[in-house]
Order: C-alpha cells, then structure tokens, then sequence
C-alpha cells in the first residue's frame, strides 16, 4: 500500500533543468520580444507605405484638381475634367444598402446556429452552407447576379416603380442593373462574414447568462434581446464592420451588376457606380497622367474611408466594452 504521507517530490521547470542557463534563457526572451514587435511594426509600416505610394501618384490630380474633386460630378476623359463624387455617393450608398440588408439576416443566422433552437443536424448544415459563400469567387457571384437575380428581382422593381413612383428612391424606370442589385449582391457577400464571427461571439458568452434569464422568467426572446445581443454587441459591431469593408472594397460583382453610370441619382432602381468598379474598369485605358492620378485620388479616398470606419469601430468597441 502505497504511502501518502511520504512528501511529492516536486518538478523543476527552473532553466537549469531544461538543459538552459538563467542567461540563455533571457536572450531567447528579448530575441522572441523584439521579434513580435517586428511583425507588429511590419503592419503599421507596409500601411504608411502602401498610402506614400497612392498619395504620390494621386499628386497630379490633387495638385489639379485639390478639394473640389470630392464633389466634382464630372468624369470625361476627352477634356480631362473629373470628379469622385459618383463613385463616392455609389460606394457608400451600395454598402450601406448591403448592410440594411445583411445584418438582420446575418444575426438570425448566428442565433440560429448558436442556439439550441433547432436540431444539431440542421444547425451544422445551415452553418456550413452559409460559409460556404465566402469561398465562392466574386466573378461567379457577378455572373450569378447578371442571370439569375435581375430577372429575379425585375419584377419587384417594376412593381416599386409602378406604385411607388413619387417617393425618390424608387422613381427611376428599372432597367435591370442597379444600385438595388448591387446592395443585394453585397449584402449576399458579406453575410458569411457577419455570421460567423457573430455566431462565434455568442458562443462565448457564459452559458450562465441563459440560464439566469430564463429562471427569471424571460422567454427566448427576451433572453435574446435584453441579455444575449448586449453581452455580445461588440463583437457583433466588430463583425459588421468587417462587412462593411468588405462590401466597400467589392469590385468585380458589383462592377457587373450596377450598371456603371457616373450620373447620380437617388432612386435605387437607377444604375450606379463605385470606386473599386471605376478603377477596375477604366484603369488599363488611362494613359494621361493627370486620368491616372484622378484614378488614385480616388483609390486615395476609398483608403481613407476605410481606415476611417474601421478606427471608428474600434473606438466604438472600446466604448462598449468600458461602459459595460
């Protein structure tokens, strides 16, 4: 029988015993510490570079151009006028757009794959299928757009056209390829974004929250409401402006599903324009100087809106999670 009064003897993890001296030891330290601050710094200056580059070959056009570019409406290459508001006014609205639609949806998908609401066969598919889109190429999904989905939804614009002709955003004769195709091709992008990271952050929150709501008496949907979405708001936040990056950034779907036209219109039937879109289509015809330093002015732009939205959110994360 063994004896249990007898002392353990206990483990020396010290650095003599891994075969290390205490000053090996401190060297592989500061070696591995100034390393991570390597990579942590690599990130910070290929930004600073990469925003050097774009601001010098944009010089021409700013020089030209300065800060009326921003609302100039404009865009002819014979006269070598140009102006971003277009493409401006068509990324923001298309990703906005994108965003109405996708995070009701995007949610739903996360509770529904985090809660015990359904059965774990039908939880694990609905999952898998909806990541599943964020591996499909954007060309397919353009392409899927063009023959699929405006026939599908020609109808309905018909029908908001029809009836609802004297509110603006639905006073334009629909064409087919529009600012309402667009948005719904984004929103169809970035769901797998928002949902899994989503759903990833509702996984961890304590399962004692749940259990503690539902033994006060709140049904599913209060528990949801009040106790899970807040305890999860900033990741939620985090994950819709992942989203929001991602629709702004979008090119080749959006390119060929919006219609490509400079003019500015409020109605969503109306064909649009964005910044990635302009420059993926007019940027192997630019050969003056000054057209592909408007193009990078406007490359330039869409980098500060998204280095803005996604300091803005991280701001906002850090708000949320202080006064929580």
């Amino acid at each position: 029988m063994a004896n249990f009064s007898e002392p353990v003897e206990s483990f020396d993890l010290s650095a003599a015993n891994l075969n290390e001296s205490p000053g090996t030891a401190g060297l592989f330290n500061r070696i591995f510490t100034i390393l991570v601050w390597i990579c942590a710094a690599s990130g910070l200056i290929f930004l600073l570079w990469m925003a050097r580059i774009v601001f010098q070959d944009a010089r021409p056009a700013i020089n030209e151009f300065g800060w009326g570019f921003l609302w100039g409406t404009t865009w002819d290459v014979n006269v070598l006028k140009f102006g971003g508001l277009p493409f401006i006014f068509g990324s923001i609205v298309s990703s906005i757009l994108a965003l109405l639609l996708a995070i009701p949806l995007s949610v739903a998908v996360a509770l529904t794959t985090s809660e015990n609401y359904l059965p774990a066969s039908v939880r694990y598919p609905i999952g898998f299928l909806v990541e599943l889109i964020a591996s499909i190429p954007s060309v397919i999904i353009g392409l899927w757009g063009i023959f699929v989905l405006i026939p599908v939804l020609k109808p309905l614009q018909e029908w908001l056209f029809q009836n609802f002709a004297w509110f603006p955003l639905f006073n334009t004769q629909p064409l087919g390829p529009s600012m309402l195709i667009a948005g719904v091709i984004l929103a169809i992008m970035i769901v797998p974004t928002i949902s899994a990271i989503s759903r990833d952050v509702l996984l961890t929150v304590p399962p004692e929250l749940r259990s503690a709501s539902m033994a006060l008496g709140a049904t599913r949907w209060e528990t949801i409401w009040r106790v899970l979405l807040p305890a999860a708001s900033s990741g939620i936040i985090g994950a819709i402006i992942l989203g929001l990056g991602r629709a702004l950034g979008e090119t080749m779907a959006v390119a060929m599903v919006i219609g490509n036209s400079s003019i500015i219109s409020p109605s969503l039937l109306a064909p649009g324009y964005t910044i990635p879109a302009v420059l993926a289509n007019t940027f192997p015809e630019a050969f003056e100087k000054i057209h592909i330093g408007a193009l990078m002015y406007l490359a330039l732009i869409l980098f500060v809106i998204t280095l803005a939205v996604n300091s803005v959110a991280a701001l906002l994360v850090q708000f949320i999670n202080r006064n929580r």
